[in-house]
C-alpha cells in the first residue's frame, strides 16, 4: 500500500538540523524500512500558486497566501504493508523532530494512495 506523508508547519519554519536530517537518512535504511517512492521538500508559498474553481469561475492566486497558517513544507510517498505500519512509521519520523528540532511544531498528515482496484470496490459500495 502507498502512503502520501505530508508534513506541515508555519511558513517561518528554517533550514532542516543537520542532525534530524542524517537520523531521517537512518530510518530509511534497514530491513523494516518502508520503501520510499519519492520524498522532497517543498518551496514557500511566496513561490507557488493556486487554482481554484468557485461559482463557476477559475482564478489563479500567486502566492504567499496570507490567509494560510500552515502550510505543505514537505511530502513522501511511502510504501507500507499496511495502514498500521504506514501509521508507526509516521510516529518514529515525528518522534525524530520532537528529538531533533526542539520547539518546532507542526504535524504530518497521512493518506493513503487509492489503486485502480481501490476505486472499483468504492463504486460498489
Amino acid at each position: 500500500m502507498k502512503f502520501l506523508m505530508m508534513i506541515k508547519s508555519s511558513e517561518d519554519r528554517k533550514v532542516l538540523p543537520k542532525e534530524l536530517a542524517d537520523a531521517i537518512g537512518r530510518l530509511s535504511v534497514g530491513p523494516n524500512a518502508a520503501v520510499v517512492v519519492a520524498s522532497g521538500a517543498l518551496a514557500e508559498s511566496a513561490e507557488s500558486a493556486r487554482v481554484r474553481i468557485s461559482g463557476g469561475e477559475l482564478t489563479l492566486t500567486d502566492g504567499p497566501f496570507s490567509e494560510t497558517k500552515e502550510v505543505v513544507g514537505g511530502f513522501g510517498i511511502l510504501e507500507y504493508a499496511s495502514r498500521e505500519e504506514a501509521r508507526k512509521g509516521a510516529r518514529e519520523f515525528m518522534e525524530l523532530y520532537r528529538k531533533y528540532w526542539p520547539g518546532w511544531e507542526g504535524e504530518m498528515e497521512i493518506r493513503q494512495i487509492l489503486t485502480p482496484e481501490d476505486y472499483a470496490r468504492l463504486q460498489t459500495k
